[in-house]
């Protein structure tokens, strides 16, 4: 859990940590528009990036640094964008599910909704994958910056602050009662 999450106390002023990873052949960072788009979309609303990498699509490298960004302290989410879809090269998706203890399947359905309601069924294509790993939220959002957009500004950051209580160990009897709206 990152320090700004530990000390703060409105859930509306918490500051997350997010690790940045963009898999692409055909861009690099200072090219990648939908890495610029969760930059850009985390940063609006308040919180820091901790660490943005890029990588070509290859299995074992994409694995490996988005483990590498599980496993550090100061992350509470992990974004991939890129090598989603069905083409032989696009990767991402098998290359991070085996990390996920967790996997939260109401994520690609609702990105495929709000997906088709704007572009029609050309999302049939696209793959999405989000699940918990050590705590730590993983998101694989596909390379294009609309829909990287679409993503963090209409489902993940809405959601941010209830999903990593959620996904905490560290959380109270109280904090359970909340989250499940009890009183």
């Amino acid at each position: 859990m990152s320090e700004q999450n530990a000390d703060a106390t409105d859930a509306g002023e918490r500051t997350f940590c997010v690790g940045v990873v963009t898999i692409a052949a055909d861009r690099d960072l200072a090219s990648d528009e939908a890495g610029k788009a969760v930059v850009t979309g985390f940063e609006a609303e308040g919180h820091e990036i901790a660490m943005r990498e890029h990588v070509g699509p290859d299995y074992d490298k994409v694995q490996s640094i988005v483990e590498r960004m599980i496993d550090r302290d100061d992350v509470d989410f992990v974004v991939t964008a890129g090598a989603t879809s069905i083409e032989p090269e696009d990767v991402t998706l098998d290359a991070v599910e085996p990390l996920l203890e967790q996997e939260i399947t109401a994520f690609d359905e609702l990105f495929t909704q709000i997906g088709y309601e704007l572009i029609g069924s050309q999302i049939v294509a696209t793959r999405t994958l989000a699940g918990v790993s050590e705590q730590v939220l993983v998101f694989c959002l596909p390379g294009d910056p609309d829909a990287a957009s679409l993503a963090i500004e209409d489902i993940i950051l809405p959601e941010a602050a209830a999903l990593v209580d959620l996904a905490r160990e560290d959380r109270t009897a109280d904090d359970d009662d909340d989250v499940n709206g009890d009183e």
